[in-house]
């Protein structure tokens, strides 16, 4: 668990969180952004760790997910709560895990306007844009 000032970061497993994750995770993606149900919940979070940001108060504020092959994805943090630091922690627990897991790299699709974030935790963009649920990408991967 990573704790900050005003928030943590724990790792939870899907059968126990899938409500609070995907109640994060619509509220950004498929409210926020327009991306449909059917494309953000895919089916494969049962397989993947999952990283819950929380106020001190339990209030959920923030969520990722590191999939079996090394994948981070489903980073989704409340619009309140950006830039305060609570997707680098989400992101650094998942490296962690990732490397507690023994896997050698992790790799993420960013969304384009992210990708400077991701670059600042050692992602280094591979290849060219493509567009995901008709949002601008690109391939990162890092060392862990």
């Amino acid at each position: 668990m990573t704790n900050s000032p005003g928030f943590r970061v724990r790792l939870v497993d899907w059968r126990g969180a899938s409500e609070t994750l995907a109640r994060i995770r619509t509220t950004v993606f498929v409210e926020g952004q327009g991306v449909p149900p059917a494309i953000e919940m895919d089916g494969r979070d049962g397989d993947c760790a999952h990283a819950l940001a929380e106020t001190p108060a339990g209030e959920p504020i923030g969520t990722g997910r590191l999939m079996p092959d090394g994948r981070i994805g489903r980073m989704a943090v409340l619009a309140s709560w950006r830039g305060k630091g609570v997707g680098a922690a989400i992101l650094v627990a998942l490296m962690a895990e990732a490397k507690r897991r023994g896997l050698p790299e992790t790799y993420l699709h960013a969304q384009s306007h992210a990708k400077d974030f991701y670059a600042r935790h050692g992602y280094v963009v591979e290849g060219d844009a493509f567009f995901e649920a008709g949002i601008a990408h690109v391939t990162m991967r890092a060392g862990t």
